[in-house]
């Protein structure tokens, strides 16, 4: 049995399939700190705001993003709107004491700049990576896309996490054509709240205990 790596990257199949809910979710089970390194739209409510405010642990800590973008939109897009350009060497990666989590932006092949993506930066930090995939008509496809694009790169999979319930056989259809570990399926939020995300942790750490050393 492996160790859990220290750095992990929470990537998402798409927009919206539920990485910062995930994010929350393992801060409060592994008690690790998060970071968003771009962040864009809604800097009044970012995603950093929303994950502190759900997390029910003290030791997790929460780093500044790097990129505080104001347009809802690519970041590749977003930056040339504002007249700058996100670059690696300005992505400094917190010095973190205990397992930290960083959060992406979109999917895989997100455009960070014109010559830049989002995979591109999982691979410049050295992070294993940890799928979030929302169970929706399409999943399936996304899903072993985003799995095939991280295998062609050579970045560590750790597993898949699946937002909602179960859709047809998804979740059986795509471990059966990647053999990715699946690590756990988080529930419908009827409210999302600090209770529902630590009865999600530890249903998820159960999950995790039984493929890696925390």
């Amino acid at each position: 049995m492996r160790q859990l790596p220290k750095r992990i990257f929470i990537a998402g199949t798409s927009t919206g399939v539920g990485k910062t809910v995930v994010s929350a979710v393992l801060a409060e089970a592994l008690h690790a700190d998060y970071w968003k390194p771009v962040q864009c739209g809604n800097l009044e409510e970012t995603d950093t705001e929303t994950t502190r405010s759900l997390i029910s642990n003290h030791v997790s800590k929460f780093y500044p993003e790097a990129y505080r973008l104001k347009t809802a939109s690519s970041p590749h897009y977003a930056a040339e709107v504002e007249n700058m350009e996100i670059t690696p060497d300005r992505l400094y990666v917190p010095t973190s004491e205990i397992r930290l989590l960083i959060e992406g932006a979109g999917g895989l092949l997100v455009p960070l700049s014109r010559d830049y993506l989002v995979i591109d930066l999982i691979k410049y930090l050295e992070a294993s990576v940890i799928l979030v995939s929302k169970n929706y008509l399409g999943s399936i496809n996304h899903t072993l896309l985003s799995i095939e694009a991280l295998k062609q790169r050579g970045i560590d999979v750790l597993g898949v996490v699946f937002n909602g319930n179960n859709f047809f056989d998804n979740e059986e259809i795509i471990q059966h054509f990647t053999q990715t570990t699946f690590l756990g399926e988080i529930d419908e939020a009827k409210e999302l709240n600090q209770e529902f995300i630590k009865i999600q942790a530890e249903k998820l750490k159960s999950t995790l205990l039984q493929h890696f050393e925390l």
